[in-house]
């Protein structure tokens, strides 16, 4: 019986000792699966980590399975992870891409439940992990595709409001089975080779952020479903890649590059009117929920986190504005010339 081959792609910017634990990780994958033929090609988004990560391997002796690549340029999450297929693509024997975060440890059999799932359900062409955090604790979360009531409830963060809009919110709270969602964490992806190269892998118009929600949305309208599969689980030490969306924090000013893929995911996916009202609704619901913790702060001395410059930063993205309007069609490496999606 051949094996399937599974090619792990991970993409560094600056976090090479986060990629050796990852590695390692992999490594421990591969010496249990022995029905699978994993390899693994590391991108180094032109951030320097390139040696590090290779003096590693070396060290090691993983230069068999783990090919360590250097991009040309900073493009993004999705711009590096589809650097890393063409590559496999043309050097490699795929069945199934793994798209794995640098910051993330695999639990035993992670990789192979999914590659099982995937198997049996012919119909699912996106399969994630359950993740754990540091002190292993479950972080049990899948999400629906955001719209104009997510925004609403999101802003407000009122409990009647969250009740009355529950069924729109974006993060859902998941049991322990496995399920159909929306879509699913980029950090712990698996799809098979069919399901990328139909859908040209990801958007790199996107830098960072909503590239996974909508890679999720084109697949759904192909007619190919995402599932969350809590077999799979894989340790995520959230945030450190970015460090944006670290835990236990404060809120953080939100990057330009996190509204610009905001608005880029509305307008092409919904079109600019819907962008419009999504970022009208989304300042109203967040003037009236910072004006509860105002009130909330005075009356019992709690203060709550908020995102600082939120509303300031939407309206300044906003394609209220029409300059904000223009935005640039798919783009993928593995598209042809004369294709589109």
């Amino acid at each position: 019986m051949n094996k399937a081959n599974v090619v792990v792609v991970t993409v560094s910017y600056q976090s090479a000792s986060f990629v050796i634990d990852c590695l390692q990780s992999v490594q421990n994958e591969r010496a249990l699966a022995t029905d699978l033929n994993i390899k693994m090609v590391v991108v180094d988004n032109a951030s320097g980590d390139t040696p590090q990560i290779a003096e590693a391997v070396r060290m090691n002796q993983w230069s068999d399975w783990v090919t360590v690549l250097t991009a040309p340029r900073n493009g993004g999450f999705g711009y590096g992870n589809n650097f890393g297929v063409q590559y496999a693509l043309a050097n490699l024997q795929v069945d199934y891409f793994y798209f794995l975060n640098p910051d993330t440890v695999l639990r035993q059999s992670a990789i192979p439940e999914l590659v099982n799932f995937l198997n049996q359900h012919p119909q699912a062409g996106i399969a994630g992990s359950c993740y754990e955090l540091l002190d292993g604790e479950i972080w049990p979360y899948a999400f629906r595709f955001p719209t104009i009531l997510s925004e609403i409830s999101e802003g407000m963060e009122w409990g009647l409001v969250d009740k009355v809009l529950n069924k729109w919110k974006v993060p859902i709270d998941m049991q322990q089975i496995e399920q159909p969602v929306d879509w699913i964490s980029g950090a712990s992806m698996m799809m098979p080779r069919s399901a990328v190269e139909q859908l040209k892998g990801f958007d790199e118009s996107y830098f960072l952020y909503f590239e996974e929600t909508d890679l999720c949305l084109r697949a759904r309208r192909m007619g190919i479903q995402t599932w969350y599969v809590p077999s799979s689980r894989v340790m995520h030490n959230s945030g450190q890649s970015t460090k944006v969306t670290l835990l236990n924090t404060d809120p953080k000013r939100l990057p330009d590059y996190w509204y610009e893929s905001r608005r880029r995911y509305f307008i092409r996916n919904h079109g600019v009117v819907y962008a419009i009202f999504a970022d009208l609704f989304v300042v109203l619901a967040k003037a009236i929920g910072s004006l509860k913790s105002i009130f909330k702060s005075k009356l019992l001395g709690n203060k709550d986190k908020k995102v600082p410059y939120f509303i300031r930063d939407v309206i300044k993205h906003s394609p209220i504005f029409p300059a904000n309007r223009k935005i640039a069609p798919l783009a993928s490496m593995l598209l042809k010339p004369e294709e589109t999606v």
